[in-house]
């Protein structure tokens, strides 16, 4: 699989400076960490599961997780497990059929071996759980048992937990609860994927619902608790883990309060106008707002509800030329002694010592999604998407 592999070779050439590379479900960890880009969630109960999988993946789906948690109703987890057996077989019965990373996320540890097992051969499908409302005391049981499972079937699996517990919330008790989840994960690292925020309970704490003209970033509880994440979870010194962006709720707007966040003169150069207006209809213009805070502030790859939300959150996640032209000059092994250099775009500062974190992420980043040409922005990207 690759990012914008569902393009046509010839407009990729057109698109970017260096394409997208090919991955697979079984490429290294650190790859996959940064390829997960906007991570689908769908229901596990769906009854053509399997088809909407593979219907995903045409359109640049690259994750995609089956819920058995809080989008069905506690009443029929049976049959979303029974549900999942079945549309497993199903796309394993389909060879040559391109899918993407699946993981299941459950609710309780015992479901892991369980599923495992019932799942039997057809258990290559899938990439790793996701893991709800992690915290120490209730992480380390679900990774002990996504361990027992992955030996019992002799694949990797990977952990993804979602960081939503109202103890990372609360103020008194954020600090024990992100050292205690520093622990746990530090102790599996070998296992863990990404950390997810799970933002929604975050605001079911407080009664709060963030509209669609505002960011994660606009409500001050919650993006305390981001900070907070990032600062223990998502260093850059090794210790840190990939740390993906909160979901975004919306697909259609109603009726705006606020001016929209989306320039006309980036489409209107590239006569991209009707785009703009679509974009602004189905809220899009928070969603791409976000993900550029998102990255902004650490985050790489984002959770998303609907599958019109997939291909911006790729195209915003593509390397720009300039991006790339910085990261090359700082990580030239004749700046291994430091030093400040012009930028070849010759606006801007670069400092070898303190940029080589942020330049190393670039190029990882890059790696994955690719770089665009250099005359190549994000509405070009996006509109070509849409035109597949």
């Amino acid at each position: 699989m690759r990012h914008f592999g569902h393009l046509a070779p010839e407009e990729r050439q057109r698109l970017f400076h260096r394409e997208p590379a090919v991955f697979t479900a079984d490429s290294p960890a650190r790859v996959l960490a940064a390829a997960l880009g906007a991570t689908l969630y769908s229901p596990a109960t769906r009854p053509r599961l399997a088809d909407d999988v593979i219907k995903q993946a045409g359109r640049g789906v690259v994750s995609m997780v089956l819920c058995l948690e809080d989008s069905i109703d506690d009443g029929e987890v049976p049959g979303a497990e029974e549900n999942l057996v079945r549309q497993f077989a199903d796309l394993a019965a389909r060879p040559g059929a391109e899918l993407p990373l699946l993981f299941i996320r459950v609710r309780t540890p015992e479901q892991i071996p369980d599923l495992v097992r019932r799942l039997g051969a057809d258990v290559r499908l899938l990439s790793g759980f996701v893991l709800p409302k992690f915290t120490e005391e209730r992480g380390v049981p679900f990774l002990e048992a996504l361990t027992a499972a992955e030996a019992a079937c002799g694949r990797r699996l990977f952990a993804m937990p979602v960081l939503e517990s109202p103890d990372l919330l609360y103020l008194e008790t954020r600090a024990a609860a992100l050292q205690g989840i520093f622990r746990t994960v530090d102790k599996y690292r070998d296992r863990v994927l990404a950390l997810r925020l799970g933002v929604t309970d975050f605001c079911s704490s407080y009664a709060l619902r963030r509209a669609p003209d505002m960011t994660a970033y606009d409500v001050q509880i919650v993006a305390s608790v981001i900070a907070d994440v990032v600062n223990v979870l998502g260093r850059a010194d090794g210790t840190g883990f990939t740390v993906t962006g909160p979901v975004w709720e919306y697909f259609r707007v109603s009726e705006r309060m606020f001016k929209p966040q989306l320039r006309h003169s980036p489409f209107r150069e590239q006569r991209a106008v009707d785009l703009r207006d679509t974009l602004l209809e189905h809220a899009m213009d928070g969603l791409l707002r976000e993900v550029a805070l998102d990255q902004a502030n650490g985050l790489l790859g984002k959770t998303c509800i609907h599958p019109s939300h997939v291909l911006p959150v790729h195209a915003l996640s593509v390397v720009s030329h300039e991006e790339f032209s910085d990261a090359q000059d700082i990580l030239r092994p004749e700046r291994g002694g430091g030093g400040v250099l012009r930028s070849a775009y010759t606006n801007k500062m670069n400092e070898v010592k303190p940029h080589r974190a942020w330049a190393e992420r670039v190029l990882q980043r890059a790696e994955v999604f690719g770089v665009a040409g250099e005359d190549i922005g994000f509405v070009e990207l996006l509109a070509a998407g849409l035109r597949v």
